[in-house]
């Protein structure tokens, strides 16, 4: 059985709610330059990177300044506007692209990375995305997913959010789009491994955190 493509029924990521996505996120600054440093140590001296759905785009440029050939694809052109911005302030290039993660814009086998963060339960075609992932990855390159996972508690989402340091409202109003919203689109890991197993990843390693999880993939 394979997994139902699914239709995106939040809020799109686009205008206002993009914008502020982009202050709320902007916060997670010190989160972004850790990740980064994390998966340097997993690509070669000037090697080549693709974030899938960079939102706008801070882990993106992270990985531009420590020197890496960095490609981004996102479905939203209020972030690309965003992520060209960001990315030109920090004086570092990000190739960018607007594009679906089911059907990505860029060549096979072009990088040595993909790293895609917070947008997998988002995406209408979850296995789709997984076998481009793998696709524009060359032979002995590894992939990262990180997103949420359907067994956070409400507690452990509570505390996520009273430690990103944002005000009263935005902390209501997120904490609502966790519960409303996006604890409901997220997976089961059973069922993320189910999907990893169809897109042709062969014994991927994931590992938890307190509201998700990260999955290590290696082509």
């Amino acid at each position: 059985m394979t997994a139902a493509a699914k239709a995106y029924k939040g809020m799109g990521m686009e205008g206002s709610l993009a914008r502020w996505y982009e202050r709320t996120t902007r916060k997670d600054l010190p989160e972004f330059q850790a990740l980064a440093a994390r998966i340097a140590a997993h690509v070669p001296a000037r090697g080549a990177v693709l974030e899938v759905a960079p939102g706008p785009g801070f882990l993106s440029i992270e990985l531009a300044r420590r020197g890496f050939d960095v490609r981004a694809v996102d479905i939203s052109k209020t972030f690309a506007e965003l992520t060209r911005r960001n990315a030109a302030a920090a004086g570092v290039t990000v190739q960018f692209e607007v594009g679906n993660a089911s059907a990505l814009p860029v060549p096979d086998a072009i990088v040595d990375f993909v790293v895609c963060r917070a947008a997998f339960k988002n995406f209408t075609a979850p296995i789709e995305a997984l076998r481009e992932m793998r696709r524009a990855l060359r032979p002995g390159g590894t992939a990262l997913l990180i997103d949420m996972r359907r067994d956070a508690s409400v507690a452990e989402i509570r505390r996520y959010v009273a430690g990103l340091g944002v005000n009263w409202l935005n902390r209501m109003f997120m904490m609502a789009t966790f519960r409303g919203m996006l604890i409901k689109r997220a997976y089961p890991l059973e069922e993320i491994r189910r999907m990893m197993a169809l897109a042709g990843w062969i014994e991927p390693q994931l590992a938890l955190s307190p509201i998700g999880f990260e999955a290590w993939m290696r082509k």
